[in-house]
């Protein structure tokens, strides 16, 4: 009897020593793992709020691409437009404007049309850019179109002796398109006024064996041209009085 009591208290002891133990090693491994939850969680947290931004970040990135792709692609519509406008507006201008290859078929047939007025503009080498001067005499020519009546403009672009034939054909031709655009943009001259022709240097006005004789012959001259008899014979006693 004795002996089982001794063996029951021992093993209550044993019970009570493996519990108290079990209890310590929860509260142990409670101890280290709650850092460690709560580490992960705070990880967790940041990783979530970083991919949040990196969202955001993307989501902007986006919009302003596709803002600026838009404005772009506008751009290039408003371009695009610009240069078929122009494009047409030069193709209408080149049918309209009456264009020959030679000088004698400009004039051919127009004898009855009398010289009213003229200009002579000329330009830098290689050049068939207006200068301020150019411009400003062309302005004083476009004055006397006001009272002018069944007219026409004969334009005629020449060059220096300088250079291929063809290139001064060519150079000559842009020099009088200069012209042409200018006074019909400025003062709505309607295009088929224009006789429009380029001589390259097939006709000098100047001797090419100077500098002051090259610049006159990189011109372009413009006759005003009219068939009424009325203002025709206006102009003759105007220059009349003029030499009294």
């Amino acid at each position: 009897m004795k002996m089982t009591r001794y063996g029951t208290l021992w093993m209550a002891a044993m019970l009570t020593v493996a519990g108290v133990s079990g209890c310590a090693t929860k509260n142990y491994v409670r101890t280290q793992t709650t850092p460690l939850v709560e580490h992960s969680d705070e990880l967790d947290k940041k990783t979530a709020d970083n991919n949040r931004a990196i969202q955001n970040v993307d989501q902007k990135a986006t919009a302003g691409i596709s803002h600026a792709q838009g404005a772009a692609d506008v751009a290039t519509q408003n371009a695009q437009s610009a240069s078929q406008a122009a494009s047409t507006a030069e193709v209408a201008a080149n049918e309209a404007v009456h264009r020959a290859d030679s000088l004698d078929s400009v004039v051919k047939g127009l004898d009855q049309y009398k010289q009213v007025a003229d200009v002579s503009v000329t330009f830098g080498f290689d050049k068939a850019v207006l200068t301020k001067d150019d411009k400003d005499q062309l302005d004083t020519f476009a004055a006397s179109l006001g009272n002018a009546k069944s007219y026409i403009l004969e334009v005629t672009g020449g060059t220096d002796s300088t250079g291929p034939a063809q290139y001064n054909y060519d150079l000559s031709q842009r020099r009088a398109d200069a012209v042409v655009q200018y006074l019909a943009a400025k003062y709505g001259i309607q295009a088929h006024r224009f006789y429009l022709i380029g001589i390259g240097k097939d006709k000098e006005v100047a001797s090419n064996d100077t500098a002051d004789g090259r610049k006159q012959n990189r011109r372009v001259e413009v006759q005003l041209l009219s068939n009424s008899n009325d203002q025709v014979t206006q102009t003759a006693s105007n220059q009349g009085a003029g030499q009294q």
